[in-house]
Order: C-alpha cells, then sequence, then structure tokens
C-alpha cells in the first residue's frame, strides 16, 4: 500500500487540502477540502483572514483521514510576524494594499536599483517583501515581533511549532543574496530594516518535526516542500528539455529552469527575476498579471464560476480581431472596475471598446498570449537559447482558448496539463526526502505517466 502524504495549496484568496500516493509507476492525487480566507480592511489595511485560514487547515486534516506526512506552499512576498511565545502579533497585510506606494523610490535613495538588483536578482515589483517591509518599519513595527514568517512558515509553525523560512519563498522577498542563499546582511543594514526578524533559512524538503497534539497524530511528519506555489509547480511539470514553463493562474509565471542566476544589467532592464528553486534549480521567469483580469471581469459580470466555460466557448467562435492591451499595466493591478480600466486601454489604444463580455474576455486572453509570446522571445535574447516549445499547468492549463492563442502567437507547441502540478510538487519533495522517489527525474516521469497533457500545434 502506497503512503498517503498531504499537500496544503494555498492560493490568494482559497486553499485546498489535497491527499495523495506516489509510488508503483503512478501518482495519484485529489481534493478533499477547499476554503477561504478573502483579505479585507481591518486597521486601515487589506488584511488575510488568517483565522479562517488556520480553520481551514485544521479541516483539511480531519478530512484527509490517516496519512503520514504534509506540507505546505503558498504565494510569496506576504508575511506574518510572531511573539518570543509564538503567537501571530497582527493578521497579515495583503500584497495588493496601497501602503507600498512610494516605497521603491525609498528604497533606491539607500541602495540604487542597479546594485538591489546584482544582489537579489529578484524582479521589481512594488508588494516585494522588501517594499512591505519598508513601509511596516515606516508606521511601526509592534515592539512584541521576534521573527518573521512566510505565508507557508507560518503555516508550518501553526502545524508543529517550527519557525524557520524555506529558501524558494524567501528569495521573493528581494532580501536573499542570489549567489550565496544567504540573507544579504548589508542590503538590510543599509535599507534600515531589522535583520533580527528574519528568520534561519532552510532547503526544501527540511523536515520541521511532528504535527501538534490538539492537530493529529505525533506520527505525521511536517516537511517543508518548496513553499512557494510556482517553485512547487515547476517541480510539478514534466518538462522536456529546454522546454519553458508557464504557471498560469491568477498570475501567470512564464520561464524556464536553469542552474544558475542571471544578474547582467540586460536582466535587470527586462525586470526578469531569479526564484530560488528546488535542489538547486533557479526560476527564471517574468510574472505576468495572469487570469486575474478575466476573474475580475467575471465578478463584475455577476457570472457563477460555473458558467464561465460557457462564455470561453463562445469566445472561440470569434474570428475577428477585438483588441489587445497590455496586462501588466498597473492600472489592472486592484481597480474599482476592471470592465472599465480595460475599455479605456483598448481606446486609448485605437480600438472599440465592447460592453459584451464575450468580445472582452476575448480581449484579455489575446492579450495574455500575446505577453506570453512576447516574454519567452525575451528569455530566448537573455539566455541565447532556443526554447522549442511551452508547457502549461496549473487552473489556466484547462483553458483551451488561452492554450491555442498562445501556441498561435508563440508558434510553438504548447503541452497543458496537469492542472494540479503545484500540488504535485509538493507531493513529490515529501515524496524524494522520505524515500518512495528516487529523484526529481523519476518523479517528473512519474506525472508524465499519471497525467497525459493535451498538446496545441501552433495555427
Amino acid at each position: 500500500m502506497k503512503t498517503l502524504r498531504v499537500a496544503i495549496d494555498l492560493g490568494a484568496g482559497s486553499g485546498r487540502a489535497l491527499v495523495g500516493r506516489v509510488g508503483e509507476g503512478a501518482v495519484e492525487l485529489s481534493e478533499v477540502h477547499r476554503f477561504h480566507y478573502a483579505p479585507r480592511r481591518v486597521d486601515g489595511h487589506l488584511r488575510w483572514d488568517v483565522a479562517a485560514l488556520f480553520n481551514g487547515l485544521r479541516e483539511g486534516l480531519r478530512r484527509a483521514g490517516t496519512f503520514a506526512s504534509i506540507g505546505v506552499d503558498s504565494w510569496g512576498v506576504d508575511y506574518g510576524l510572531i511573539d518570543d511565545a509564538g503567537r501571530l502579533v497582527e493578521e497579515p497585510v495583503c500584497y495588493r494594499d496601497d501602503r507600498t506606494d512610494g516605497m521603491m523610490e525609498q528604497a533606491f535613495a539607500k541602495v540604487p536599483r542597479a546594485e538591489l538588483f546584482a544582489r537579489s536578482g529578484i524582479q521589481f515589483q512594488k508588494f516585494n517583501t522588501l517594499y512591505q517591509l519598508l513601509a511596516h518599519a515606516a508606521s511601526g513595527i509592534p515592539e512584541s515581533a521576534v521573527q518573521l514568517l512566510m505565508i507557508p512558515d507560518l503555516c508550518h509553525h501553526f502545524l508543529c511549532g517550527a519557525a524557520k523560512g524555506e529558501y524558494t519563498n524567501a528569495t521573493t522577498t528581494q532580501l536573499v543574496d542570489a549567489r550565496t542563499g544567504a540573507w544579504a546582511d548589508d542590503l538590510l543594514a543599509r535599507l534600515q530594516l531589522p535583520r533580527a526578524l528574519m528568520p534561519e533559512l532552510m532547503p526544501a524538503g527540511t523536515r520541521l518535526g511532528v504535527l501538534r497534539a490538539e492537530l493529529g497524530p505525533a506520527s505525521v511528519e511536517v516537511i517543508a516542500p518548496a513553499t512557494h506555489d510556482t517553485a512547487s509547480a515547476v517541480l510539478g511539470t514534466p518538462l522536456q528539455p529546454g522546454w519553458a514553463y508557464i504557471s498560469s493562474g491568477t498570475w501567470s509565471l512564464v520561464g524556464v529552469e536553469l542552474g544558475r542566476p542571471l544578474l547582467d544589467p540586460a536582466v535587470e532592464r527586462a525586470n526578469f527575476t531569479n526564484e530560488g528553486g528546488a535542489f538547486g534549480s533557479v526560476r527564471f521567469l517574468k510574472n505576468v498579471m495572469g487570469l486575474w483580469l478575466l476573474e475580475s471581469c467575471r465578478k463584475e459580470w455577476a457570472l457563477d464560476a460555473a458558467e464561465l466555460p460557457a462564455l470561453l466557448s463562445r469566445v472561440a467562435e470569434v474570428k475577428a480581431a477585438v483588441g489587445t492591451v497590455d496586462p501588466d499595466d498597473a492600472r489592472f493591478f486592484n481597480p474599482q472596475s476592471m470592465l472599465r480600466e480595460l475599455r479605456a486601454a483598448l481606446v486609448e489604444r485605437g480600438h472599440a471598446a465592447p460592453e459584451d463580455p464575450v468580445l472582452l474576455a476575448k480581449v484579455v486572453l489575446d492579450s495574455l498570449a500575446h505577453r506570453y509570446a512576447a516574454v519567452l522571445r525575451t528569455i530566448e535574447e537573455l539566455t541565447s537559447e532556443r526554447i522549442p516549445g511551452i508547457h502549461i499547468v496549473g487552473g489556466g492549463s484547462q483553458n483551451d482558448y488561452l492554450n491555442q492563442a498562445t501556441a498561435d502567437a508563440a508558434k510553438r507547441p504548447v503541452l497543458a496539463g496537469p492542472v494540479e502540478a503545484t500540488a504535485l510538487g509538493n507531493l513529490l519533495v515529501q515524496a524524494i526526502v522520505s524515500g518512495e522517489v528516487g529523484s526529481l527525474a523519476e518523479a517528473r516521469r512519474l506525472v508524465r505517466e499519471s497525467f497525459r497533457p493535451r498538446r496545441y500545434e501552433p495555427r
């Protein structure tokens, strides 16, 4: 009987508990619980509902039944602060909060932009942990705070009491030295950020301890996967040599897997990122706004999520071009009305501004496909390597229209699936650490055989 393990995959507002088994030539995975913890405005900031998140973890554990290990992955950049008793000092602020407005400029006044990139290798985005911490320090970090934990580290602390920082998620702070893999102490000092709060760093695959008695049997081991969800998604993608990946969801992460960071000025000018991967790899990629645009439109249209497939099938019937926008325009980050901003952007580009949801959905998807193609061309220029194809994973891999549009725009084949690449990557690290799978290559082979991708040829 193969060992049952639990992967907790947290997205920006909802999370899932999945149970799976690895071995005997196959990987099995199934969802047992889905829960929500949408951010809401508290004490002047947009904050995550941590009580709802932890309650979701508890219920996921209960529904999982009997299992041997558990690990948590999540989005990056956001963090919580704990006191010397291990209690959460305040609810974590969501990266979409406006507290980081103007913080980049303050950072560059202390450490020049080029130097900051040469040390961290991380894409400049106003919501990076660095700028969140600058804002937090300006408003006053609570005196009772003794340690900073990224969201998945905070969840592992809840599960077993460990208080360490996993490397892949830590790199999204823009405060880890890309060459050494350690905290850049001199940058923290020059930025006047509290080094004492930063946790000890650990690699993906670290055994953290056993489950707290009140949460389940002590025989359950807590293992840190690649805790950044994209790092787990890349692990769970059966990549062919040289192919690019797109982890497609609220955000689209478009990149390639490298053995070392690229830190030259051309990479900085292109604003690419070198995020830490598991087992010594580097995720060389760019964040693209992703399906956040379509999801925001869906809510304004008051469409149930179950109605979206029917809308997308009608999009595929529209043969004429409608227009495109830049999906990475800051106006789309957290607008009061995504529909209004999309129409305004279309008009500014000389296009008509349709009211029809079908046509606006086509604008969003065509814009994403063209953006993916542009990013891939830049990757080829920066790495001097030809990309023969694209492997799309995550929830967005179910979008047939976007998959085909990406193949067409990029002029290369697309493989789509598995949908659950992130949870699979989480599960695979647990299995590798526990000795059920001998290597990452073997794990990816099992994924390829267990979840056959769909292929789209460029037209």
